[in-house]
């Protein structure tokens, strides 16, 4: 990903001449969208343009930017965006867990701070086991500023839609941090953030951070419904079902504990 800043429309609109086609905005604060071979350039109506999509191709549509004069300019005002650029990246945990509500995390860094989380070892949360998690996150929390906004199960239900519940995290997380290029995690259904990317985590290591954080949030919360619940309450989604009959034998109420509008859970309550 590459940004400029103070960009008009007139600007690039001579890309279309080159191929490039006019997309619908994703947003209610883009000014244009234009797409070719794979790759994104998004106008904001901030005058950010950000250009997005594999590095070979990005570098091919940056020789022909009509905003840069020369080659050498060009080199010097893509290289200083990309050394200085700040980035949010937000990533959610629990989201598919039968037990547990929802958890967005968001951290703000600029390139000396992605350095020392590179050095730190922060990747994706799902190649690190939960004692690593633990370690790591508060290592990260000194380095980063960050927003973590986690939901306990009886006020996840309360909620209709997970969709508009993961905008509306996300959105909340990135603007408590102040300005910079918000990137996101991509889920289906997301509406939210500048730049919108499958698998975020493993490009971004701000995204990588956020899911770090977003995790020892999200096994914090395991924690406290297990002893909420006089159980070990189970992860995931695939062998819960025990958990459910431990609840229900229990006599303690689901809505504390798991998502009401789970599949599994539905059927487990009809029987």
């Amino acid at each position: 990903m590459v940004v400029f800043n103070h960009i008009t429309e007139k600007n690039i609109l001579p890309l279309v001449r080159s191929g490039f086609s006019k997309q619908k905005g994703k947003t209610p604060y883009e000014t244009l969208r234009l797409v070719k071979e794979g790759v994104t350039l998004v106008l904001y109506n901030s005058g950010k343009l950000v250009v997005q999509g594999k590095k070979e191709r990005v570098d091919l549509i940056l020789k022909d930017l009509p905003f840069a004069v020369d080659s050498r300019e060009k080199k010097k005002a893509v290289e200083h965006v990309q050394d200085s650029q700040w980035i949010i990246g937000s990533d959610e945990a629990l989201k598919g867990d039968t037990f547990g509500g929802l958890v967005v995390a968001a951290v703000r860094a600029d390139e000396k701070i992605r350095e020392k989380l590179r050095k730190l070892g922060v990747v994706d949360s799902k190649l690190l086991s939960d004692r690593q998690i633990f370690a790591l996150a508060p290592k990260v929390k000194e380095l980063v500023s960050c927003e973590i906004k986690s939901l306990l199960p009886e006020e996840y239900n309360v909620h209709r839609s997970l969709t508009a519940l993961l905008n509306t995290l996300h959105k909340e997380c990135a603007a408590g941090l102040g300005s910079g290029i918000h990137v996101v995690d991509k889920y289906p259904g997301c509406a939210v953030g500048d730049v919108r990317e499958e698998k975020a985590e493993s490009k971004y290591v701000e995204v990588a951070a956020a899911s770090i954080l977003a995790r020892a949030a999200a096994l914090e919360q395991f924690d406290f419904l297990s002893s909420l619940a006089g159980f070990v309450v189970p992860k995931g989604s695939t062998h819960v079902h025990n958990g459910l009959v431990e609840l229900q034998r229990r006599d303690l109420e689901f809505r504390r504990f798991v998502k009401l509008h789970f599949k599994n859970v539905q059927e487990f309550l009809r029987r």
